[in-house]
């Protein structure tokens, strides 16, 4: 659906991620509607090597209360234990990774989605080079503030 569909006025966008003009001065999205073509992306990032840690974690797009984060991981590399405020999913778009949370672990490759409810401590591997999209959706206003812990994760 190019952009004239949501307003005739705004020109069609293919997203570059926090390219100027797509984004205020705290990374939040002002465009109403972007076009990602994942496989660009991915090429893109790979011309950006070494990446420190072998792990990159490009932002997509950044809402207050929504996130998508393209994450591209060596094999190998690890995340460590952490947990999202909010409920997400894992789409893997590349490779294999294997995504533990306590008592389970879920291999995933290329094709494979995974959601996940908040506040659910998980870590991740790849076991080859793997490429994802993370997407997480915040609870808004009063509810995420009760949260005991806020942000991304601790």
């Amino acid at each position: 659906m190019p952009d004239s569909a949501v307003d005739p006025k705004l020109p069609e966008r293919h997203a570059p991620g926090h390219a100027a003009g797509h984004s205020d001065d705290q990374g939040i999205m002002i465009d109403k509607l972007l076009h990602f073509d994942m496989q660009q992306e991915i090429a893109k990032a790979d011309q950006r090597r070494p990446w420190p840690a072998g792990i990159l974690a490009q932002t997509l797009f950044k809402k207050e209360n929504f996130r998508v984060v393209l994450i591209i991981m060596e094999p190998g590399k690890k995340i460590s234990e952490h947990h999202a405020d909010g409920a997400l999913s894992v789409q893997v778009l590349k490779g294999q990774i294997q995504f533990r949370v306590p008592g389970k672990t879920e291999t995933l490759a290329a094709g494979n989605l995974l959601m996940l409810d908040a506040s659910i401590k998980h870590d991740l591997e790849a076991q080859s080079e793997a490429a994802f999209l993370l997407t997480i959706g915040w609870p808004g206003g009063e509810k995420l503030e009760s949260l005991p812990h806020r942000g991304y994760g601790s």
